[in-house]
């Protein structure tokens, strides 16, 4: 038995050394893992490098900074100003609470109650109200170490729970400007994790779309004052890309705002439908962008504004657009992105993000599914693991990453309940899969939150340590 230690021991030592040689500060681990692509199936498991706290060299755990109520690091102050806020120091963007700390808001999305049969009968059993579910559940990610709650949460339980807290919990409403618009004028439709359009083209160039938002945002005046709001975001995954041209311009009827807008700012240029570059295609999703954002900016700004605006959590194609990201930097205080489909994230797109917007980002929404849970995880965009544990291994590896980036300020992972295969009349991506921290019965994956809270607990010490 000595000899196998010493043997394992000796291992141990000799992968250090070569990742020192190769100017890693890590040993690396393999976690096979299945990529989701859309409309295909029977992907083949992949075996992925992957970086853990445990084999980080010369990361010493025992190094923990102390933290105040928000998460924040209390061992210098800066400038207080009542409410959350960026501020770019040196070369790295940081959070600055409420209190002038440096905060990394470490969130979770959808933090509400289930609402098919089975997951109410469960709720009803182990909780029995929504004030007993909020405090169990505020606990539960407080001592995980997450500060805060993201889209689709129960801001209402949270604001309650907030009145007697000791550490509140900070939350971040999703207003949903044009999804909101779009129901009462009509056209929209439900696609797979967000909202469809007439040929995927929003209705920023209706008049009444700025109307609309200024009429809209009034309620959120009530939310105006409290110190433990984040910041808003205004939509979800917008579909602003390079098709809007072509989409506008094909709309059937030619006296729609948005035909007449791509007209108009074809005509201007000089262009014609048949021969239009991915330059021009890039700098009318722009044109898009800015129109959007200036308006639901004015209305967040008119109605609450001490509170920071997070963007539209951009995803997929649109997030390498650059002239879109640099609208979105002109009037959001934070740009959110929605990350799918890389098991680490990419240093260029992270570079990018900032540089294109001049502002820092957060990632909304990402997440690992896996088999021992017993859903067949055949729906959403996140890889898919074996184990619990390997969750956990992709958590910590994803946000190690994120970490590393000067610019990234905080995530919201996707999302507190399990999907429940018998739920009815839900959004086509959650139907059966394994996302969230705790089952669709209020099971937490223990095993899996142990990984999360080993990470989430030390986000200062390890940005000093992969600052180095």
């Amino acid at each position: 038995m000595m000899k196998i230690c010493k043997k394992r021991k000796a291992v141990i030592v000799m992968l250090f050394c070569s990742s020192m040689l190769c100017g890693q500060n890590y040993v690396p681990i393999h976690v096979e893992a299945q990529r989701w692509v859309k409309e295909k199936s029977n992907m083949p498991w992949e075996t992925f490098e992957t970086r853990i706290i445990d084999n980080l060299i010369g990361f010493s755990l025992e190094k923990r900074v102390p933290t105040n109520k928000y998460g924040s690091d209390i061992t210098k102050k800066y400038k207080a100003t009542g409410f959350f806020r960026v501020e770019k120091q040196g070369d790295r963007w940081w959070t600055i609470d409420p209190e002038g700390y440096h905060n990394v808001p470490i969130g979770i999305n959808s933090v509400n109650c289930g609402r098919s049969e089975g997951t109410q009968k469960a709720f009803e059993q182990i909780y029995k109200s929504t004030e007993r579910w909020m405090k169990v559940t505020a606990d539960s990610l407080l001592d995980n170490g997450f500060n805060g709650t993201g889209s689709w949460s129960d801001i209402e339980a949270i604001i309650e729970y907030n009145r007697s807290a000791k550490q509140p919990l900070t939350y971040t409403p999703n207003l949903n400007f044009m999804m909101s618009y779009g129901r009462k004028r009509g056209g929209t439709y439900q696609l797979p994790g967000n909202t469809g359009y007439p040929n995927q083209c929003i209705f920023v160039f209706d008049p009444e779309f700025e109307t609309f938002c200024m009429e809209y945002a009034q309620h959120i005046s009530k939310y105006a004052s409290d110190k433990n709001l984040f910041g808003f975001f205004s939509d979800n995954e917008l579909p602003i890309n390079m098709n809007n041209l072509e989409g506008y311009l094909k709309l059937e009827n030619k006296e729609d705002p948005g035909y007449m807008a791509a007209r108009r700012w074809m005509d201007e240029r000089g262009l014609t439908i048949d021969k239009l570059s991915n330059e021009d295609k890039c700098e009318f999703a722009g044109y898009v962008a800015e129109k959007y954002y200036s308006i639901v900016s004015k209305a967040l700004k008119t109605y609450a504004p001490n509170h920071m605006f997070l963007g539209s959590r951009l995803h997929g194609r649109v997030t390498r657009i650059e002239q879109v990201l640099r609208a979105a930097g002109k009037y959001c205080d934070i740009i959110s992105i929605n990350y799918y489909g890389k098991w680490t994230p990419e240093n260029d797109a992270m570079t990018n993000w900032e540089r294109y917007s001049k502002r820092p980002f957060m990632i909304t929404e990402f997440y690992t599914k896996a088999m021992d849970s017993g859903l067949t995880n055949e729906t959403g965009a996140g890889f898919t693991v074996h184990t619990q544990r390997d969750r956990g291994y992709a958590y910590q590896n994803f946000c190690l990453g994120l970490l590393e980036s000067k610019s990234c300020v905080g995530w919201h992972f996707f999302k507190y309940q399990d999907n429940d295969p018998t739920a009815q009349n839900v959004d086509p991506s959650n139907l059966n899969s394994n996302k969230g921290i705790v089952s669709n019965r209020y099971v937490y994956y223990s095993s899996f939150l142990i990984w999360m809270k080993q990470l989430n607990r030390n986000v200062y010490s390890l940005i000093s340590y992969l600052g180095q």
